[in-house]
C-alpha cells in the first residue's frame, strides 16, 4: 500500500558568467559545475532509464544557468576545460609513477577515465546538448523542469513589483523558450517568500500583493518553502555557517537575530497548502532527511572516506586526498581511495531510503493521509562539493523506485492529485542565515539596494515614456532591461557577504550599472546614434541572454491588482 510520495527538488544555479573571467572566478564556475554535476547528473539519470527504473524528480534550472547551459561559446570552453582535465590527470600519472606514488597513480588514471566518460558523453551520448538531453528527460516523463526568476534576483528586497513581475515573466518565458513547456513550478530564490503587505505610495497607502500572486498571474500552481516558514519556530535553513558547500561560509561574526516569524497554523511539511487563496500551493523542505545531506558535521558528505573538496595538488589541481577526520587539518589528510568511498555510499544510500520509508509510514500512521517528502538541495552540492553525491542520487532513486510503500513524484504531479486541504498566511522568510534577509542585506552589502531600487524606479519611467519604442530605441530598452535583471542577481550580495569573491562581485556590479545608466540615457534622450547602437549591440553580444525580452514588462505594477481570483 502507497503511504506516500517523495520527490528529489535540485535547485540548479549559477550567477551569469558566460565570458567574465576564468579562473579563479568567472566562466570556470560553469565548466567546473557542468562537468563535475551537470553532466554526472544527466549521466546518472540515463543509465536509470536505459535500466528500465520508473524515477521521477523535479529538477529547477534558472533560466540564466539555462541560457548558459545553451550557448555555444560556454559549450566550446566546456570541451577545452574536460580535455585538459584529462591529459593534466594522464600527465599526474606517469609524474606519480616516477615519483614511486603507486596510490596517486592509480587514483590519477581514476580521474583520467572518470573524466574522459564525462567528455565522451557530452560528445556521444547528449551530442554536446546539455539543455536538450534535460529536456528528454522531461518530456519522457521523468523530470518535472521548474522555472525561476530570470538572473536569480532576492525577490523580497526589491522596492518594485514591475521588477519582481520581470523577474519571473522574462523567466518562465526563457524556460518555455528552452524547454518547449510552460512550467507549473517555480523555484523562488534563496527560498525567499513575501507575503502581501500594506506600503505607503505617493497616493497614499495600498497593497503590496504576496509573491504568489505573480506567479499565479503566468500560470505558475507551486513553489516551495523552508522548514520553519510552514513549521513554525526557528528558522533551521541550510546557511547557518554549519552546512556544506558555499553557503557554510557565511562569517559566524554576524549575530543574526531569530524572531519576527509568526507561526503558521499547520505544522507540517508532509502537505502542500495554499497560499493566501486556492490558486498556488507551497511544499516546504523536510528537514529531518533534509540535514543528511546539509549539516556539515553529521550529515553523509562529511564522511571521512568521501574525497576531501579543499585539498588540491599543486601541479594539476586534481583532489588526491579524503576528509580524513572531523579535525584533520589539510596537512594531515589521507588519500583517498574510490573504493572505499563507493562502499560508504551504498550504506548511506540504504540509510536514507529506510529513513524517507519510516518517516512517511509514521506520518500515514498518524495522519491518514499519504504525505510528501520534499528533498531540497542546491544540484552543485552533489558532485562538486561531494564527489560521490551524484551516484548517491541515483542510489537513492534506484532504490525507492523499488519500494512497495511509496511512489517517486514530481512536485506538481503530487499536488495535482493531493490538492492542498488548507489555505495558510505564509510569513516571510528565506533559507538563508537566520532565516530572513540577512545574507543578502546586512552591513557589507547594504549600500547595493539603494542603487537597485533607483534603477528599478529609472526602469519603469523608461517604460512609461516609450510605450511602444521603434526598432533602434527598441534595442537599447531591451539591453537596458537585460542589465537591470543581471544587476538584480543575488549572487553579487551573496558572494560579498561570504568574501568568496568580494571584488569581483563588485566589480560585476558595478558593470551592469554603468552599463545600465549609460543606456538608460540614451533611451531619456529619445533617439539612438549609431554608435549607441554599436554599443548595445556589442554588450548583447558579450552576454548573449534574453534574446526575446519586452522592456515593457518594467511598466508601472504598484497599486495594481496583479490575478483574478
Amino acid at each position: 500500500m502507497t503511504q506516500g510520495a517523495f520527490t528529489f527538488v535540485l535547485h540548479s544555479h549559477l550567477p551569469y558568467c558566460r565570458q567574465a573571467g576564468r579562473w579563479p572566478h568567472g566562466e570556470e564556475w560553469l565548466h567546473e559545475a557542468i562537468s563535475e554535476t551537470y553532466l554526472p547528473l544527466l549521466m546518472a539519470l540515463d543509465e536509470l532509464n536505459e535500466e528500465g527504473c520508473p524515477f521521477r524528480l523535479t529538477l529547477g534550472i534558472t533560466p540564466v544557468l539555462a541560457e548558459q547551459l545553451a550557448d555555444s561559446l560556454v559549450l566550446a570552453h566546456l570541451e577545452e576545460f574536460l580535455d585538459e582535465k584529462v591529459n593534466r590527470a594522464e600527465a599526474d600519472i606517469g609524474r606519480f609513477q616516477q615519483e614511486g606514488d603507486d596510490h596517486r597513480a592509480y587514483v590519477a588514471g581514476y580521474y583520467r577515465d572518470w573524466y574522459g566518460s564525462v567528455l565522451g558523453a557530452f560528445r556521444q551520448r547528449f551530442s554536446r546538448d546539455i539543455v536538450g538531453a534535460f529536456r528528454r528527460l522531461q518530456d519522457e516523463g521523468h523530470v518535472e523542469i521548474l522555472t525561476s526568476a530570470a538572473t536569480h534576483g532576492y525577490l523580497p528586497l526589491l522596492s518594485r513589483d514591475s521588477s519582481i513581475h520581470g523577474q519571473l515573466a522574462v523567466g518562465a518565458d526563457a524556460s518555455r523558450r528552452h524547454f518547449r513547456q510552460t512550467p507549473r513550478g517555480a523555484w523562488l530564490p534563496e527560498c525567499a517568500y513575501r507575503p502581501p503587505h500594506m506600503a505607503q505610495g505617493e497616493r497614499g497607502r495600498y497593497l503590496k500583493p504576496g509573491l504568489e500572486e505573480f506567479l499565479a498571474e503566468l500560470g505558475i500552481t507551486c513553489f516551495f518553502a523552508e522548514t520553519h516558514t510552514l513549521e513554525g519556530g526557528l528558522p533551521v535553513g541550510k546557511a547557518r555557517g554549519d552546512a556544506i558547500g558555499p553557503y557554510g561560509d557565511i562569517p559566524r561574526r554576524y549575530l543574526v537575530p531569530l524572531t519576527g516569524y509568526t507561526e503558521p497554523t499547520e505544522k507540517t511539511t508532509f502537505q502542500p497548502y495554499w497560499v493566501q487563496s486556492p490558486r498556488v500551493a507551497v511544499l516546504g523542505r523536510n528537514n529531518a532527511t533534509g540535514m543528511q545531506v546539509w549539516s556539515a558535521d553529521w550529515g553523509y558528505p562529511g564522511d571521512f572516506w568521501y574525497r576531501e573538496f579543499h585539498k588540491r595538488d599543486g601541479v594539476s589541481g586534481l583532489q588526491y586526498w579524503r576528509i580524513t577526520g572531523a579535525k584533520t587539518d589539510l596537512g594531515s589528510k589521507a588519500l583517498y581511495e574510490p573504493s572505499w568511498a563507493e562502499s560508504r555510499r551504498k550504506e548511506h544510500v540504504a540509510h536514507y531510503a529506510a529513513l524517507v520509508q519510516g518517516a512517511l509510514a509514521d506520518y500515514h500512521q498518524r495522519s491518514g493521509k499519504p504525505g510528501i517528502i520534499v528533498a531540497a538541495y542546491d544540484t552543485e552540492l552533489f558532485g562538486h562539493w561531494w564527489f560521490e553525491g551524484i551516484a548517491w542520487i541515483q542510489g537513492v532513486l534506484r532504490e525507492l523506485s523499488r519500494s512497495e510503500t511509496l511512489e517517486l513524484t514530481t512536485a506538481s504531479d503530487f499536488i495535482a492529485r493531493h490538492p492542498p486541504e488548507d489555505v495558510l498566511a505564509l510569513p516571510e522568510g528565506s533559507w538563508g542565515v537566520g532565516g530572513g534577509h540577512f545574507t543578502w542585506d546586512n552591513v557589507d552589502t547594504s549600500w547595493m539596494w539603494p542603487i537597485i531600487h533607483d534603477a528599478e524606479r529609472q526602469m519603469e519611467e523608461l517604460a512609461v515614456q516609450h510605450p511602444s519604442a521603434n526598432d533602434n530605441l527598441g534595442e537599447i530598452l531591451a539591453q537596458a532591461a537585460r542589465e537591470l535583471l543581471l544587476l538584480q542577481s543575488s549572487d553579487w550580495p551573496f558572494l560579498v557577504t561570504t568574501a568568496q569573491a568580494r571584488e569581483y562581485a563588485v566589480l560585476r556590479f558595478q558593470e551592469h550599472l554603468d552599463r545600465f545608466q549609460r543606456l538608460a540615457g540614451i533611451a531619456r534622450g529619445g533617439q539612438a546614434s549609431e554608435g549607441d547602437l554599436n554599443f548595445c549591440r556589442d554588450l548583447f553580444e558579450r552576454d548573449k541572454v534574453f534574446p526575446h525580452i519586452d522592456y515593457r514588462l518594467f511598466r508601472p505594477r504598484e497599486g495594481l491588482a496583479v490575478s483574478q481570483p
